[in-house]
């Protein structure tokens, strides 16, 4: 009986692996990736990139406020306050390996350390798409963990790399202002926290008046926006090698462990399987786009190829094709 268990856990886990990687935007980010791949001219200029970067976080921030109103603050302060936990401490035991086990300089791996607690918007919507595509429910006010857990991570991981274990850290420190400055207010962290309190203030009835916008060509707004990650990540291949075979192994280590801690932490709880897959996934996630403007003034002295390429080019494209998948087989499991 255990066997067959097992051979059927096996079999629904590929089964979500090939469904997740036949879905329009992993295939959009797959052609992204073979046209850096193949040297083509497809290039997407900077104005439609960050165009697409607002209406996502704008659109996912706003759909999670309407989705707390409805649900309640009394439902959702646990789990979202156990996310900003999980958010700043993911780099206090990621610094000390980094450090050791890497050999990185206290700066980056204070950069890596910030990059890996902060989140991915991106696989967090690849997540919701991998769930809604195999009809698995899960609570909608997910999107309040994404908002809350960007800016604990950042500040953890640039205290870190400024010397906190060494005593040197100083909020005096300009980088360091810069790094709090960004860590709240920077743009990502601004949208998506002040579009989620505008969609819980305005609750379904403000949803009604933009959904045409906010909902409908969301789907092809993100394959858009997949495929130029794709070429992003496709560009960056090459400096694989020189990340070195460590931060190779550390990108899909780490997203597994951390994913896997996420899920156990959204079972303890109360989240669905669905809730508890969304928190694994963001706890797995690594940011490529708040961290790494906030570490870039703050930790000007960190090396951006090691965190961005192992954010970018190693974790992010395992995590939206095998991870997300896994870590809903994880939580299916503790949720029987």
């Amino acid at each position: 009986m255990l066997k067959l268990a097992d051979e059927s856990s096996l079999m629904d886990l590929l089964t979500a692996i090939q469904s997740n990687l036949l879905s329009p935007a992993i295939l959009f980010f797959v052609l992204g990736i073979f046209a850096a791949v193949s040297k083509s001219d497809l290039k997407f200029p900077d104005a439609l990139y960050t165009t697409l970067t607002i209406y996502l976080l704008v659109a996912i921030g706003f759909k999670g406020g309407v989705a707390v109103h409805q649900a309640g603050i009394g439902t959702v302060w646990l789990p979202a306050l156990a996310a900003m936990a999980l958010g700043a401490l993911i780099p206090l035991w990621t610094y000390p390996i980094l450090r050791k086990a890497g050999g990185f300089s206290i700066a980056d791996a204070g950069a890596i350390a910030a990059h890996y607690g902060s989140v991915s918007a991106v696989t967090f919507i690849a997540a919701t798409n991998f769930l809604k595509g195999i009809h698995q429910p899960y609570e909608s006010y997910a999107s309040a963990f994404l908002a809350v857990m960007e800016s604990p991570a950042i500040i953890v991981g640039v205290m870190l790399g400024k010397g906190a274990l060494g005593g040197k850290l100083s909020f005096t420190d300009a980088g360091m202002r810069h790094a709090l400055r960004d860590a709240v207010l920077g743009k990502g962290v601004l949208l998506l926290v002040g579009s989620l309190i505008i969609g819980t203030l305005s609750g379904p009835n403000g949803m009604t008046m933009v959904e045409g916008f906010f909902v409908t060509p969301f789907q092809g707004v993100l394959a858009l926006f997949l495929l130029e990650m794709g070429m992003v990540a496709g560009r960056r291949l090459g400096d694989l090698k020189k990340v070195g075979f460590f931060l190779v192994v550390f990108g899909i280590t780490a997203p597994l462990v951390h994913g896997t801690v996420g899920v156990l932490l959204g079972t303890w709880v109360g989240l669905s399987a669905g809730g508890c897959t969304l928190l694994g996934v963001l706890a797995s996630s690594a940011s490529y786009i708040a961290a790494p403007a906030a570490v870039r003034l703050s930790l000007p002295e960190a090396n951006p190829t090691y965190s961005l390429t192992a954010a970018l080019a190693i974790t992010f494209p395992f995590n939206i094709t095998f991870g997300v998948p896994l870590y809903f087989q994880i939580a299916k499991y503790l949720h029987p």
